[in-house]
């Protein structure tokens, strides 16, 4: 199979593209211009391909759940800032039980905050972000080929559970450059029942999220919460790296599982701390059971997140006390190398014992 050179941000549109991604909406941010301007060049060669630079995010969003109302395999992107003005949009994709695919590239932040890479909007994407009780899948990509990879699931799983699904990556990976190749795509599994454009049989069909009986929306609300259950049950990912032997095991996502790796690596290296790895795929549905099962052999774990702490939450919750929990974070853009990160993990560990 043919690799390819790309950078992050390309390779996410060439995987949409592959995917049979036909709707494109978005607005420029830095730093995932570079996906923008890939869909722009790249829409036109595909069959049906519609490319719209919007007047706003708010635009996009909008635009996106009426192609999808319609049947198309829908995307959008945008970077922090951005995505937060997305979310009563993606709100109604949810309500609306809508296909979508959602990528944020994300930038240090609160506020318009800089273009540097951060994870800072992990709350945002976890929790649902908008209005109502509502979720998306959230995926944590780590390296490149996972880019690819997880674009194409994520039309998919939009498809499987009619659901917006998130690629939830930072500025380093939309920009770094990695070899991939792109698997075969599958094909398109989504009932035309669900469209605006049905089966044709004459019968006018409604899309909604407005429903003012409350007894009516009550029962809505509890039909995405057992679908939000499903996929809870069936779609949780997650990757472990050296934790057979380990008397630590550091949690983190994206790049910073990458940097986390290269830190274990070398504490390993110099036989100071056996440490291992505990990275998350999904971040929704996050894999609670999983990471529960190493606390009966392991009772340190250190969260290492671009942010303040906010997967934290999430450790916390699913170790339920049954170990201890440290934390490093570096928020606003900063990112620390694997030797600092080394140092933190060999510090924490020295303390504990």
């Amino acid at each position: 199979m043919n690799k390819f050179l790309m950078s992050g941000n390309n390779i996410i549109g060439e995987a949409a593209i592959r995917a049979g991604c036909r709707f494109y909406a978005g607005y420029p941010i830095t730093p995932q211009n570079e996906l923008t301007e890939y869909m722009a060049e790249h829409m036109r060669n595909a069959e049906g391909g519609v490319f719209i630079q919007s007047e706003s995010e708010v635009a996009a969003i909008h635009m996106i759940t009426g192609a999808a109302a319609a049947g198309a395999r829908v995307m959008t992107s945008s970077s922090s800032p951005g995505i937060s003005l997305k979310q009563e949009g993606i709100s109604s994709l949810a309500a609306c039980e809508l296909p979508s695919v959602i990528v944020n590239i994300m930038r240090g932040g609160p506020g318009l905050g800089n273009i540097r890479p951060a994870q800072g909007d992990y709350f945002q994407a976890t929790r649902g972000g908008g209005h109502g009780d509502y979720r998306t899948i959230v995926f944590g990509p780590a390296t490149c080929q996972e880019l690819a990879d997880l674009t194409m699931d994520a039309f998919d799983l939009a498809d499987k559970y009619r659901t917006p699904v998130m690629i939830l990556a930072d500025g380093m990976m939309g920009q770094m450059m990695e070899p991939v190749i792109f698997k075969k795509p599958k094909p398109r599994q989504y009932s035309e029942n669900f469209m605006l454009r049905g089966a044709g049989d004459g019968k006018s069909k409604i899309i909604r999220g407005l429903i003012l009986d409350a007894i009516d929306m009550e029962e809505h609300n509890w039909k995405l919460a057992r679908k939000y259950e499903v996929i809870t049950k069936s779609e949780i990912r997650y990757e472990t790296y050296q934790t057979d032997d380990a008397e630590l095991v550091v949690v983190a996502y994206g790049t910073a599982a990458r940097i986390a790796k290269g830190a274990i690596k070398r504490l390993r290296e110099h036989n100071k701390v056996k440490a291992g790895l505990f990275r998350p795929i999904t971040l929704w549905p996050f894999p609670e059971t999983q990471l529960r099962s190493l606390s009966g052999k392991i009772k340190d774990f250190l969260v290492f997140e671009m942010s303040t702490g906010q997967m934290l939450e999430d450790v916390r919750l699913s170790l339920q006390g049954y170990a201890d929990i440290g934390f490093h974070g570096r928020p606003g853009g900063a990112v620390p190398t694997p030797a600092e990160l080394a140092n933190v993990i060999a510090r924490y560990y020295e303390k504990k014992d």
